[in-house]
């Protein structure tokens, strides 16, 4: 097995076994009753003087940030700013920045290692990134150039310091936006040294320090060398994790105020230079990178990542989610008083039936416009708002718990298969097989029209028959506990991985408690 390849870790259990990877999205904060007194005194006295003086000095920043690129047209942005822009306002918000981070109690910032320089290295990638804190590390580094979504260009303050920055500007909602940050990128890392360096977080999201998250590929499209870049918090209670579930901005900002003195750690590693062949492949190149860092850092390199707003994990050949969607959808119905059994859902197998939300509505006996409009929003609408009512019925009949896996899985393939053009009997093509994982375990679709076509491979037809389907699903040694462990009915309960979350009377299961709740 691979470094970093979960293997038969549970995806859902907390506190793995010592061989396993700990869960790199989970963040739990125990204090012990002095400490709780401690932070209490100190939140009373320390923090409140110390969050309101770094708001003032990150207000004052503003200023500098737009002289710089005051009068300047889009196409003088174009290229790096020189001058006296250049050194009046990069030292004033280098200065700034380092006084914003000592007000927040970041007393020290011990770097170990050189840093290359632009010729030698273009890009830099940092790791882990496990706090909104994060940014500290641009200070050693002399303010690089980052990549930031575009939709922060409107938060004030923050906007005008990517503007300063020269960011490279990425939209979640337009497709083509990708593709042109890879070219900036590519542009400006083969610049020859005449742009700054680019620094990179390249997993994307932050996770809890305890295992690198599977790197995106963005920061090594260009095919240069890279400079790893470590940061570590060795302090002695970890206040400054910001992961997927765990303590909110507030509470994270707030105990971190309150400690007396906070310090980073920044490790510049030796520079990575590509071989020919991770040249081609950026994806190679990633995971190369990810394993030194990993390495250096004394956790595992894991294929974990986010997916949209989830966590996924990879299960075999699966990405599956760490929470698949069908919990929160079963407690939004709970909370409803719905009981999905009662529900006569009446889909016709292989065929859809797109529905509206009113329609939705009546069927499912919902009257609160709020839990409609929340329970509608799970399933996956097309153009018009629509979704199709065989996802409805494949989801009610998981929470229901009224079936065992074989009947559950016999009528997953019979709503989504589909009668061949030649011979007899029906298969589940791509489409159905993606829909019923993307249901079920919350995989995305990419992901398992890839397994799809890798089992497939076994046969020589493009679809899976009814036993095929169910050989993969109950019996495969990997892939079938996934779903004895995402889809455990009540009357037939299945033995589940430690630490996982219960299963509830009706057969749905109890997700962890998230962000919010």
């Amino acid at each position: 097995m691979s470094q970093g390849s979960p293997g038969d870790w549970a995806p859902l259990d907390p506190t793995p076994g010592p061989s396993a990877p700990p869960n790199p999205f989970v963040h739990e904060l125990h204090l012990s009753r002095l400490q709780r007194v401690k932070f209490c005194l100190l939140g009373a006295l320390l923090a409140p003087i110390r969050v309101l003086l770094a708001f003032i000095v990150l207000f004052l920043l503003w200023p500098f940030a737009w002289l710089q690129v005051a009068g300047l047209t889009e196409e003088q942005l174009q290229e790096p700013i020189t001058g006296w822009r250049k050194t009046v306002c990069h030292s004033g918000v280098l200065g700034l920045s380092r006084l914003l981070f000592f007000l927040l109690g970041f007393l020290r910032i011990r770097v170990r290692g050189e840093r290359a320089s632009r010729l030698q290295a273009p890009v830099l990638v940092a790791a882990p990134h496990s706090t909104f804190f994060d940014p500290i590390v641009l200070l050693p580094c002399d303010l690089p150039k980052v990549v930031s979504r575009a939709e922060n260009l409107s938060v004030p303050v923050i906007g005008a310091l990517l503007r300063f920055n020269q960011a490279i500007l990425v939209s979640r909602h337009d497709p083509a936006s990708r593709r042109r940050v890879v070219e900036e990128v590519r542009r400006r890392a083969t610049s020859g040294g005449k742009w700054p360096q680019v620094l990179f977080f390249p997993e994307g999201t932050c996770s809890n320090k305890k295992a690198l998250l599977k790197f995106k590929p963005g920061a090594f499209i260009a095919g240069v060398p890279v400079q790893p870049v470590l940061i570590r918090y060795p302090n002695s209670l970890d206040t400054t994790s910001w992961a997927w579930r765990g303590p909110g901005v507030l509470k994270v900002l707030w105990l971190t105020a309150s400690q007396p003195c906070s310090v980073v750690d920044v490790e510049f590693l030796p520079v990575y230079r590509p071989s020919p062949e991770e040249s081609r492949d950026p994806t190679l190149y990633a995971n190369n990178v990810q394993r030194v860092m990993a390495q250096a850092l004394g956790i595992p390199a894991t294929e974990c990542e986010f997916v949209g707003s989830l966590p996924v994990i990879v299960v075999g050949r699966l990405k599956v989610a760490l929470e698949p969607q069908l919990w929160e959808l079963g407690k939004v119905l709970r909370k409803a008083g719905l009981s999905p059994g009662r529900v006569d859902t009446g889909a016709e197998p292989g065929r859809s039936r797109m529905i509206s939300q009113e329609e939705f509505a009546r069927q499912l006996q919902l009257s609160d416009p709020q839990t409609v409009a929340g329970a509608f929003s799970y399933f996956q609408q097309d153009a018009k708002g629509l979704v199709d009512f065989r996802d409805v019925a494949l989801a009610l009949a998981a929470l229901d718990g009224g079936r065992n896996l074989e009947e559950l899985t016999r009528l997953a393939f019979e709503l989504f298969a589909e009668e061949q053009a030649e011979g007899p009997g029906r298969l589940l093509y791509k489409d159905g097989f993606s829909t019923i994982l993307h249901l079920l375990l919350g995989s995305p679709r990419p992901a398992a029209m890839t397994l799809h076509a890798e089992l497939c491979q076994e046969g020589p037809c493009q679809g899976l028959s009814l036993g095929q389907f169910q050989d993969f699903s109950l019996h495969d040694p990997l892939h079938g506990k996934l779903f004895s462990t995402y889809l455990r009915p009540s009357q037939k309960p299945h033995a589940s991985p430690p630490g996982s979350p219960p299963a509830l009377a009706n057969g749905s299961v109890q997700a962890p408690k998230q962000k919010g709740d």
